[in-house]
């Protein structure tokens, strides 16, 4: 059974999100919370899979919820997928740096809504190549203070390679078609490198893939 957190400040938004929930037999929606404070609480309480939470909220907004999640050891296996209005807004680089493992839209499609909180459970990040995209065109325009080289002397050779292609935004099915590996062996080069680098998620690898320069954007 997958444990399910929602956090937003718009009762409707919950209570439809809720609805399609419920009708699932292999998820529980546990919690309901109105605010980021109320939300971090409950997080501690119930400790659910996946905690979907809102970006802008009172009181205490989703990023800040989701960066103490993300520093609490207790609260490792909470997996963040954070509930935006648009495809890419000014929060989700900060979003992303505090530990959220993803986005959804708020009018997202049913079906995909449901698809992306399994993913979510199994600790797959949720990011889309379309939001990959856009985190590069951030990159190319407006590239942060780059962090040094040294954090990727851990990796092997195979990690570092999986890693950019992770970067441009390749499934590990596509990483291993071109790293002629099998998808299996993919996933693992990007989970060891995931632990190497503390990276809750391939979310993560992304930022720091590109803030220590192991990829370079390049501008079209």
């Amino acid at each position: 059974m997958i444990r399910v957190l929602l956090v937003d400040d718009q009762p409707l938004i919950r209570s439809g999100f809720r609805a399609l929930l419920d009708l699932e037999d292999d998820i529980e929606v546990v919690a309901e919370a109105g605010d980021g404070q109320e939300g971090l609480a409950l997080v501690k309480e119930q400790l659910p899979d996946v905690a979907l939470i809102d970006i802008q909220m009172s009181v205490m907004d989703g990023i800040e919820a989701t960066r103490r999640i993300a520093a609490d050891p207790a609260l490792a296996g909470v997996h963040v997928v954070m509930l935006t209005n648009y495809g890419m807004d000014e929060y989700v680089f900060d979003a992303l740096r505090a530990g959220a493992a993803g986005f959804l839209v708020k009018d997202i499609l049913p079906e995909d809504f449901l698809h992306a909180v399994r993913v979510a459970a199994r600790g797959d990040a949720l990011l889309a190549p379309a939001i990959t995209r856009k985190l590069i065109d951030r990159y190319v325009t407006q590239p942060p203070p780059a962090r040094t080289g040294s954090v990727l002397r851990e990796l092997t050779g195979r990690e570092r390679e999986a890693v950019a292609l992770v970067a441009q935004g390749l499934s590990n099915d596509e990483i291993a078609d071109r790293l002629v590996i099998s998808p299996l062996t993919a996933k693992t080069h990007i989970n060891r490198a995931m632990a190497k680098l503390h990276a809750r998620d391939r979310a993560q690898l992304v930022v720091l893939a590109y803030e220590s320069g192991l990829v370079t954007p390049r501008v079209s």
